[in-house]
């Protein structure tokens, strides 16, 4: 499902939706009349742009157009999702929705991107207009997939689903919280840490740089896998409600922070946190640290997906959840279709080598998928083996770059099967990967024929083919070259 999204404020929340939105395939229409809006804006696409397509395994929808409009009225007018991220001061954010609600539709969905008011608030006292909900992303919005969602008692249930079905279709996970409170869930933990972290730095504890040590050698690490409490079943091995009252409750008596005490933010307090934070990290400006944020999340992410747990999940069910493509054997079978992740690449900025021989590997296993040897068929005791390989490195790809791989079935009789893969990139052919395969019994890790129905469909794929012509590059012997 796409549609028209507005997007009021081009911060970096808002930069962050417009980023979202558009690369899976919305229309975006952005609101903001700072001078440097437009520029914000625009560094934020690219940095989504390099990073998010490398989540997926599947492409991504077409992306959206963005467009920059000179009024309210403009952006909002015949959108489908009105999101607002605007700074945090209830009196704007309320006089910015009397103007919007002037203008949107009657469906359209009005969210914003506040971290701490209530949906209540934001509306004010008895209320005007339609709901508002609030959808509070976490930063940056085009890669992680958490978005609080938080909705008055009085709020349709149809408007609450199709916003979990529009968060949804984004790639996000809705998170509903149960009861409008300050702050939500996410800010009010956020906010503890921080004001603990306050007062080591104000105390002389700790400094700002041993503060994010501790966190992002430690407990950020576990806690981007596994939370508070299911890290807590670990560290107490299997603990039943007793045990827990022992091993927690007695830390709740001890002296170990301040919880709701904030230390007074002077102005010393300020300018030391500012001199140790510019120590920590003030070679490097804002966009060269977003860039690599980016690229360590890109990274985490990809490796819970490999592992199949908690964010890793929501993103193998986006791919799982991509249109079946229509196969016609008449043609080299696309068997990938994606972008390039962030930590697909080398020291040269371009796509190392061994990612080269993952991507043919990938196409591979999808062409297995098509002549039936699947997951099922593999679980009867039947696979195939890679007996040989040989790639050639064409062009460079660099991260974020969308490319297919295109598949020929050069033999397919009795245990072999034989495929030259040919990767693109628009029509730059990149590189092209030849692999030689064989039919293995899982039980006697030897040699076998195939299934009579995989050898059928692998036979017609097979003789399809061959009607084609032969790639350049098949039997290519190393340091060989065109012609030779």
């Amino acid at each position: 499902m796409t549609g028209v999204a507005a997007i009021l404020g081009a911060g970096t929340i808002g930069g962050g939706w417009a980023a979202r939105f558009a690369l899976m395939g919305w229309q975006v229409r952005v609101f903001d009349p700072a001078p440097e809006a437009i520029a914000r804006l625009q560094q934020v696409l690219d940095n989504a742009r390099r990073a998010m397509p490398g989540l997926y395994d599947t492409p991504l929808l077409p992306e959206g157009e963005v467009v920059v409009v000179e009024t309210i009225s403009k952006a909002v007018t015949g959108a489908d999702w009105i999101q607002e991220s605007v700074s945090e001061r209830l009196d704007l954010k309320r006089t910015l929705y009397q103007k919007v609600q002037e203008h949107c539709g009657r469906d359209a969905i009005l969210a914003s991107s506040t971290a701490g008011f209530t949906p209540s608030a934001l509306r004010g006292q008895g209320g005007h207009g339609g709901p508002v909900l609030v959808a509070h992303p976490v930063n940056p919005v085009y890669l992680l997939p958490l978005v609080e969602l938080v909705a008055t008692r009085d709020t349709p249930a149809t408007l609450i689903r199709r916003a979990r079905g529009v968060l949804t279709g984004i790639g996000m996970v809705p998170l509903p919280v149960r009861h409008e409170i300050d702050g939500h869930i996410a800010t009010r933990l956020l906010e503890t840490v921080r004001r603990e972290a306050l007062w080591l730095v104000k105390d002389d504890i700790a400094t700002t740089g041993e503060i994010d040590e501790a966190i992002r050698l430690g407990i950020g690490l576990s806690w981007a896998q596994m939370g508070v409490f299911e890290s807590g079943r670990i560290d107490g091995g299997e603990p039943g409600k007793a045990d827990f009252q022992s091993r927690v409750g007695s830390s709740l008596a001890a002296p170990w922070s301040h919880l709701i005490d904030v230390p007074d933010l002077t102005e010393d307090l300020a300018r030391k946190i500012a001199d140790q934070s510019e120590a920590q990290s003030g070679a490097r400006s804002v966009a060269e640290l977003e860039r690599q944020r980016d690229t360590n999340l890109v990274g985490v992410l990809r490796a819970l997906k490999w592992t199949g747990a908690e964010a890793g999940a929501h993103l193998n069910a986006h791919d799982a959840g991509a249109e079946a493509e229509v196969i016609d054997i008449t043609r080299p079978i696309a068997t990938q279709d994606r972008a390039v992740p962030l930590d697909w690449t080398d020291y040269n900025g371009h796509m190392t080598e061994s990612r080269y021989l993952y991507a043919f590997a990938d196409a591979t296993d999808r062409f297995m998928e098509i002549i039936g040897c699947d997951a099922d068929y593999i679980a009867t005791g039947g696979s195939y083996f890679t007996a040989e390989t040989h790639i050639r490195h064409l062009a460079e790809v660099h991260a974020g770059a969308k490319f297919r791989v295109e598949t020929i079935c050069l033999n397919g009789a009795g245990k072999k099967m034989h495929l030259f893969h040919q990767m693109y990139s628009g029509d730059t052919l990149l590189a092209t990967g030849e692999h030689l395969l064989l039919h293995v019994s899982l039980e006697t890790r030897r040699s076998a024929p195939p299934a009579p129905k995989i050898a059928q469909r692998l036979g017609e794929i097979a003789t399809a083919h061959a009607n084609l012509p032969r790639p350049d590059g098949v039997g290519r012997a190393v340091c060989q070259r065109p012609g030779t």
